[in-house]
């Protein structure tokens, strides 16, 4: 896979190293409308313009890339510490050695069900 991505680099920036060598004319660049009907300009080629545009247009979708990809290793990372945070046996639950009742106030009732989950008729 990096094999794959890095020809494609290379032949998109061949691509563009030649159309850049190839319009390599100054053009006026308009910018911003001026009170008396000009416009601020400058004069740049039109690869160095194609250049600018190109990085402008994909500079919002790396940084959507970049931040879905934040928030993933973050989710991930924060359940593989839960998996393992639950994995691992609890050290500070008490174990109980003998086998005497505890002795509690109250009395527990139970009450016995059948099959269907309904009460006896005689409870």
């Amino acid at each position: 896979m990096q094999i794959i991505r890095t020809i494609l680099w290379v032949i998109i920036t061949a691509i563009l190293v030649a159309f850049i060598a190839i319009n390599w004319t100054a053009v006026p660049v308009n910018f911003w409308p001026l009170a008396d009907g000009k416009y601020v300009h400058f004069q740049w080629p039109v690869g160095v313009v194609a250049l600018v545009f190109f990085l402008l247009g994909a500079a919002p979708m790396w940084l959507i890339h970049r931040a879905g990809r934040w928030r993933l290793k973050r989710r991930i990372n924060s359940l593989e510490n839960t998996v393992a945070a639950t994995s691992t046996p609890a050290t500070s639950t008490p174990v109980v050695t003998s086998n005497a009742p505890a002795t509690t106030s109250e009395q527990v009732v139970v009450t016995p069900f059948d099959r269907s989950g309904t009460l006896p008729p005689d409870v």
